[in-house]
């Protein structure tokens, strides 16, 4: 009954229906109730993407506008939100908030300009970096004239590092990363968090980092894995445990040749699933039992992978991988 209703009142979204009569009052009202949601006027999501069907799902569930902002810390915050009135659509981040102005710039580096007309084989007016300018933006970082000559060019406009385009209806789409890119033996730029994001789709897979080597033509990753979900994979396969333990521990676990065979046909999956070149698909991976974490020094407090950190925490097991890689992912 629960995905019928479901089903149901997603038909509906695409009129831009919120409600629904008889679920509603049959499954979904109770359930909002049941997690004190039932006065909630309207939903704001922001900080990372928020997947389609996660989008879905909850204007469904609620039954109120569920919208996505975007914007970063520099900007005061929020410089761009979702319609209220849109509830059809799904994917972007909305338009440019009352105080400010968005321009996308060229990357050629990248292949992005401001005068694209298609991404992926669908219609667009134009991508490039995501620029914000306006009284929300701040005058610059504290005694670090270097830092803000580096993010505030001379007419005002901050630049956020992100990659974005221009919807046909006018709504701002996040699709790549600038900052932290890197370039291949053989050429190729490669933004790993926009990989990192994909792979985190993984049921498998709780944090990774991507890491790629200038002289190497390959990626590769360390990745934790999600506890809880490998420790029912380990049940279903009906892998046993060594010595008296009844139950696996993750350390033990990622020492796992199955389970990182597991692992590596989901990123493979996935890759291919979401437009991946084979120079983005990782080719070999580490698995690891310590989760990041702002303790160990390998996130920052707003929970942004430090890549100078990890690299050098893993550079050992990076130097491995970059070793076994090639029969590593024939083998798998």
């Amino acid at each position: 009954m629960f995905y019928t209703a479901l089903s149901a009142k997603a038909a509906r979204l695409e009129s831009g229906q919120l409600t629904h009569a008889l679920f509603d009052k049959l499954l979904f009202n109770k359930i909002k109730v049941a997690l004190g949601m039932d006065h909630l006027r309207f939903m704001v999501t922001g900080s990372a993407p928020l997947a389609s069907n996660v989008m879905i799902f909850f204007r469904c569930m609620l039954g109120v506008p569920v919208l996505e902002g975007y914007g970063q810390t520099e900007g005061a915050a929020g410089a761009t939100l979702g319609n209220v009135e849109d509830m059809a659509s799904v994917g972007h981040v909305g338009g440019p908030i009352n105080c400010c102005e968005i321009v996308l710039m060229d990357v050629p580096d990248m292949g992005y300009m401001s005068s694209d007309k298609v991404h992926q084989g669908v219609p667009c007016q134009g991508r490039g970096e995501i620029c914000i300018r306006g009284p929300n933006v701040f005058i610059g970082y504290y005694k670090d004239e270097e830092k803000t000559r580096e993010t505030i060019d001379e007419e005002g406009w901050l630049h956020s590092g992100d990659i974005g385009l221009w919807t046909m209806s006018g709504n701002l789409q996040i699709i790549d990363r600038k900052k932290n890119i890197f370039k291949l033996a053989q050429g190729e730029y490669v933004a790993p968090e926009k990989i990192e994001l994909i792979l985190s789709r993984s049921l498998y897979i709780a944090q990774c980092f991507v890491y790629g080597d200038s002289f190497q033509s390959y990626l590769v990753a360390i990745v934790v894995p999600d506890e809880e979900v490998v420790n029912k994979w380990a049940a279903d396969v009906q892998l046993e445990p060594e010595g008296n333990t009844k139950n696996f521990s993750l350390e033990d676990l990622c020492k796992n040749e199955q389970l990182l065979g597991e692992i590596m046909n989901d990123i493979r999956t996935l890759s291919t699933s979401n437009g991946l070149t084979s120079f983005e698909t990782v080719r070999a991976v580490y698995l690891e039992s310590e989760l990041f974490s702002v303790n160990n020094g390998l996130l920052t407090p707003t929970f942004k992978l430090k890549r100078q950190q990890l690299a050098k925490k893993y550079r050992n097991q990076i130097d491995d991988l970059y070793c076994v890689a090639p029969s590593l992912s024939s083998k798998l």
